[in-house]
């Protein structure tokens, strides 16, 4: 079970995280900081509340509300399940900065969909063809969000 300090440490850092996410985007045209307002203050709220439950919660609530997924697991099989979806996010988060959202998500589910899910070629299209529909109807048809394109896409014209 984390520590107390680490409990606080995290919910720290997400706060601060997310307050920079909003502040970056204050000056940004109003369609393009609504993602990063409409992501960002519900994060920082839920992570105050999660501060303030540490530091003013009982000793006992946070272990009566301890989730523990890696119970009676082999700590080798728990630490590669934790590098593993750390590697996901991380790839997503550069895939984000090389090629843009718009690339980005229809990418990273096809991907994620054919090596870590196994699934077939016919699900795997249809699939990452409905979300980017999905994304690409929500956030460019309906919302006119521009997303700023990715540096590759900007380097390469």
């Amino acid at each position: 079970m984390p520590s107390r300090s680490t409990s606080l440490a995290l919910a720290l850092a997400i706060m601060a995280l997310s307050a920079w996410g909003v502040f970056s985007a204050l000056d940004w045209p109003w369609k393009a900081k609504l993602f990063p307002l409409v992501i960002g203050i519900p994060l920082f709220c839920l992570a105050t509340a999660e501060a303030l439950w540490v530091i003013f919660g009982k000793q006992d609530a946070a272990a009566a509300s301890d989730f523990k997924l890696s119970e009676g697991l082999e700590r080798n099989v728990v630490q590669r399940r934790t590098a593993l979806a750390a590697a996901w996010m991380i790839g997503f988060f550069a895939l984000i900065v090389l090629v843009g959202f718009p690339i980005a998500v229809p990418v990273l589910v096809f991907v994620y969909l054919k090596v870590q899910g196994k699934e077939g070629w016919l699900f795997t299209g249809v699939f990452t063809a409905a979300v980017w529909a999905f994304f690409y109807g929500l956030f460019d048809l309906l919302l006119h969000l521009h997303f700023p394109e990715g540096w590759l896409l900007s380097w390469f014209g």
